[in-house]
Order: structure tokens, then C-alpha cells, then sequence
């Protein structure tokens, strides 16, 4: 990626956050942080990665919260960001941090276990 989607990618990612968290009262939509923005190089499309708390139901949820009202956080942002145009966003679920979470529990088993063995 070039020096200006990446620009762009960070500018977004702080927009859509405070859009989402200052301007849309879904009830669908709890407690979601943007993790990252990937823009393609031509600025068209944008994919909005999230992550959100609560059980496998709630990021369900969120994600057609977030996927109805696509629109109008775009229209928010195309007046922020003042370009010729605005991204389409497509929201998807950002699993990498239970992923990494998921890591560092197998990683602590195998830590504890290697302590048992090694204790007379």
C-alpha cells in the first residue's frame, strides 16, 4: 500500500470510531472498537475490520448493526474526510485478538506443564 491509502486508512479508522461511538444509537451495536482500516490503492473500497465484546450472538449482532448503517456512517465520513470520493465500507469481524488471546492461553499451558515436569 502506497503512502496516501495508508494516510487515508488512519484518518478513516479515527472518523468511523467517533461516528460510531458520537452518532449511531442501534441497540444491535455495544461496545466496538475499529482495530484497522485496508483501502485499496484506487480509494474506492474500503474494509473496515472490528472488533466487538461479548459472545459469538452480540458480534453477530453488531456486525448487521454496523453492515445497515454503512450508509450513513459513509455519508458521515465523506463530509470529514473532504475527498472527490468516498470509500464504500464493507465491516468485517476482526477475530485476530481472540486469536492472540486463544495463543497465549495454549502458550501458558505449556509454560505451567514444563514447570510441573521440571519440579522434584
Amino acid at each position: 500500500m502506497g503512502i496516501r491509502p495508508e494516510r487515508v486508512a488512519s484518518e478513516m479508522r479515527e472518523y468511523i470510531s467517533m461516528i460510531i461511538a458520537e452518532n449511531i444509537k442501534d441497540p444491535r451495536i455495544g461496545f466496538v472498537t475499529v482495530t484497522r482500516v485496508e483501502v485499496t490503492p484506487d480509494l474506492r473500497n474500503a474494509k473496515v475490520y472490528f472488533s466487538s465484546l461479548g459472545g459469538a450472538k452480540e458480534k453477530e449482532y453488531a456486525a448487521k448493526g454496523l453492515n445497515s448503517a454503512t450508509g450513513f456512517i459513509r455519508k458521515m465520513l465523506g463530509e470529514r474526510l473532504r475527498m472527490k470520493f468516498t470509500p464504500e465500507l464493507l465491516f468485517r469481524l476482526d477475530e485476530s485478538t481472540e486469536y492472540s488471546l486463544h495463543l497465549n492461553e495454549i502458550f501458558d499451558k505449556i509454560h505451567k506443564e514444563k514447570e510441573a515436569k521440571n519440579e522434584p
